[in-house]
């Protein structure tokens, strides 16, 4: 029988949910939770996970005692799953809230801090905002929230657009992201839910914030493939969901993370982050 030490529910089992399933199972940790399509369901219930099809109405089933993994992105209104299960919340183990960083909005340059103001720029990063409140409020301040800067992996990375043509180096003075391979989101995940009663805001990123031209650069390299040339953001021609990143700068400490959960990424740079994806790549390719 599953103990309440050992059950993961998640709302909305995607990238990061299942990076931390591929680590929890093997420990003893069974892993549920939900999808929006009866075809992801049955993938997943295929590897040994409990998914269910729920797309937001009425309210999942969620076993009793088990730790709570939330990654729904959020509506206009908050987050469907605080909406849907929030009155049952005190049933839970703990409750993980995974949000963004993007709730700062725009330090020019400065360090984004678990206590720093929130000020989010953009509606999107406002709706992350009500969620983490209602979250708080469901759970009588219990959810720990979890802050993610911009995450790559693998099939998520600098490798997919620079082998498809479309990588540019776009060039905008003084800007830096701070970002976290799929594998530290894991990582501190795991040591998250080895601490029920760690409490609060919690960032997991890498060590080292850096321009986004540089990351293309040294991906570029690791290819063996020609380095973009530098392009104006005026005349990159980027998405409004582009433009809307690059309108905020910031870096992202993860020095509570580090004292608190014993927690460190793996890889604290992207540097050793995109050697590891390409030699898993590698590894994939040659069947060993």
């Amino acid at each position: 029988m599953t103990t309440r030490q050992s059950l993961l529910f998640v709302f909305g089992l995607g990238y990061s949910a299942l990076q931390l399933s591929a680590r929890l199972k093997p420990a003893g940790w069974a892993v549920a939770g939900t999808v929006r399509t009866p075809a992801k369901a049955a993938g997943l219930q295929a590897q040994g996970i409990d998914a269910q099809v729920w797309a937001g109405e009425g309210a999942p089933r969620v076993p009793p005692g088990a730790h709570w993994l939330v990654t729904l992105p959020p509506d206009r209104m908050g987050c469907p799953g605080a909406r849907a299960a929030g009155a049952v919340a005190k049933d839970a183990a703990s409750i993980t809230y995974l949000s963004t960083t993007g709730v700062y909005g725009d330090l020019k340059g400065g360090w984004a801090f678990e206590g720093s103001p929130l000020n989010p720029g953009s509606p999107r990063a406002a709706a992350r905002v009500r969620a983490e409140i209602q979250w708080r409020g469901a759970s009588e301040g219990r959810a720990r929230l979890v802050r993610l800067p911009g995450i790559y992996g693998p099939g998520r990375s600098p490798f997919d657009r620079l082998r498809d043509g479309t990588a540019q180096r776009v060039i905008k003075p003084g800007q830096v992201f701070s970002r976290v391979h799929v594998d530290d989101i894991a990582g501190g995940l795991a040591a998250l839910l080895s601490q029920p009663a760690a409490s609060g805001v919690f960032h997991l990123c890498d060590d080292l914030p850096a321009p986004p031209q540089d990351v293309t650069a040294f991906a570029a390299r690791l290819l063996g493939l020609p380095v973009p040339p530098d392009v104006a953001i005026g005349e990159a021609g980027l998405s409004e969901m582009a433009l809307s990143f690059y309108a905020e700068c910031k870096r992202v400490s993860n020095a509570r993370a580090k004292a608190a959960l014993g927690w460190r990424p793996e890889y604290p740079t992207y540097r050793e982050g995109l050697a590891a994806i390409l030699d898993a790549e590698g590894t994939q390719r040659s069947g060993t």
